[in-house]
């Protein structure tokens, strides 16, 4: 790529970045590198800024490690490529959006049903009926257990696990929310906040946030199409 007398200080101006983080990013391959004037200094052209555009909705859409990568391959490798690269990140993008409307969608189905789990007495389960009703692993659960997520009701003196209406239902939480990404960490907290009250730190908030999360991580990858076709095209 020849440069077109775009210093740095107006490549930094024309992203958005500071003129550090410019030359960190040329460092990483993010953009190609400058020509050098006669006197030493880098000259970039208008395509660095819109490559520069392109990383900044792409760490939104798909976080920095992968935007880096993408911009990488985008000057390096075939259209094919780099088309490919891109798709998958849309892919990851409507997967997670599918599993959280299945987590909201098992959430309301649980809420549906509390007044049941609490009346009959004949909603309680073995680990292995547990396990199969969830469609985890009975070493799933117990991993929960451990984490203090789910607890059975009663454990008898052969370490047979039993599970009562409220620990069915609490296992369904964990596994609507294990099911949509959310880490161990996290689903204690929503744990804990359903068995205090029903407030924003509930399953059915955070799994909106998410929602909304991925609708803005969306968008910022839409943003970055004119800017990254740019690149891909200019590099053939």
């Amino acid at each position: 790529m020849s440069g077109d007398g775009l210093r740095t200080v107006d490549v930094a101006v024309g992203s958005g970045y500071s003129v550090q983080q410019v030359r960190n990013l040329e460092r990483l391959g993010v953009i190609p590198p400058a020509v050098r004037a006669p006197n030493g200094y880098r000259r970039y052209g208008p395509l660095h800024v819109r490559a520069l555009h392109a990383y900044r909705a792409l760490a939104v859409a798909a976080g920095p490690v992968a935007a880096r990568r993408l911009l990488t391959e985008a000057w390096s490798g075939t259209l094919a490529e780099a088309a490919a690269a891109i798709g998958e990140v849309h892919t990851a993008l409507a997967r997670d959006r599918a599993d959280t409307l299945r987590a909201q969608e098992a959430l309301r189905v649980i809420r549906d049903e509390e007044e049941t789990y609490e009346t009959d007495h004949l909603v309680t389960m073995t680990i292995t009926e547990l396990a199969g009703a969830l469609r985890v692993r009975p070493s799933t659960l117990r991993f929960w257990e451990d984490e203090g997520l789910v607890r059975p009701e009663r454990v008898t003196s052969l370490r047979a696990r039993q599970y009562g209406p409220r620990a069915v239902a609490a296992a369904r939480i964990v596994a609507a929310l294990r099911g949509a990404g959310y880490g161990v960490p996290v689903v204690r907290e929503v744990m804990g906040a359903l068995e205090r009250l029903d407030g924003p730190g509930s399953a059915p908030y955070l799994l909106r946030r998410r929602l909304e999360d991925i609708a803005a991580r969306t968008v910022a990858l839409l943003r970055a199409g004119a800017d990254l076709a740019a690149v891909i095209e200019s590099s053939r």
